[in-house]
């Protein structure tokens, strides 16, 4: 597997995570006519835990490049504004480091009132998002440059396609895989059509997935098993700089 292939296995290992939460609102409507949307049925994928697919927008969770305020309102002095790090972490005064990434903020404020316990008579803590990070997007299959891409603001998955150099001739796009973190992180996926003038306009949420297989699903299944088999289940990580978990 050469470095670029392994890079984007492993990118895409960890959206399937759910690291990447909240994101972009979906503002337009999609089209969901008969044959332009096939829900995954368990029986087609066994190995792989797909949630039924659902456009509730799933609890913020942070992500590298949030900046936040750490409030300690019985020790102002300790009050601080910081940027979530490339790793995930943030460092607090007195505590070192805590991991914020993928925690949502009431978790990560619970996480930093337990490491003041130890510091503070009263260690209330209050986490404000200030900024949100860059939003990303994967794109994985049949395009000419696959990648990790920042969206500029709102884009669709055939605009995410376009950003990745376009469809390449072998590329299926009327069947497409939309993998996404839905509520409680859970993996989701659907199947749109993204031919040009054909297709569908599906707005993209921060951490998105879009596969476009050279054929037909079925090769999705050998996809998710060359995922599984990049890193050992469990663990932490970082791919050029940038917070992973698989």
């Amino acid at each position: 597997m050469t470095p670029d292939r392994r890079l984007i296995l492993l990118g895409a290992a960890a959206l399937l995570s759910g690291c990447a939460g909240g994101g972009v609102r979906d503002r337009r409507a999609s089209a969901m006519g008969p044959g332009r949307v096939d829900r995954v049925r368990a029986e087609g994928f066994p190995d792989i835990p797909f949630a039924d697919w659902t456009d509730d927008e799933p609890e913020y969770v942070l992500y590298p490049g949030d900046e936040i305020e750490v409030a300690t309102p019985t020790a102002p002095e300790l009050t601080r504004t910081l940027r979530v790090g490339p790793d995930g972490r943030i460092s607090l005064p007195l505590v070192g480091q805590l991991m914020a990434a993928d925690r949502s903020i009431a978790e990560l404020e619970a996480a930093c009132s337990g490491a003041y316990a130890t510091q503070l008579v009263r260690p209330m803590v209050e986490i404000t998002l200030k900024q949100a990070g860059p939003l990303k997007v994967w794109v994985a299959g049949e395009v000419r440059t696959p990648g990790v891409y920042d969206m500029a603001g709102d884009i669709d998955a055939y605009q995410a396609v376009v950003m990745a150099g376009d469809f390449q001739p072998t590329a299926k796009p009327e069947q497409t895989a939309l993998i996404r973190r839905g509520p409680g992180g859970r993996r989701m996926m659907r199947v749109i059509d993204l031919r040009p003038r054909r297709g569908e306009v599906v707005a993209l949420r921060r951490g998105d997935l879009i596969y476009v297989p050279r054929s037909n699903l079925g090769e999705l299944a050998n996809f998710f098993t060359q995922i599984r088999n990049a890193l050992p289940i469990g663990f932490n990580y970082t791919i050029n700089g940038q917070y992973q978990q698989f």
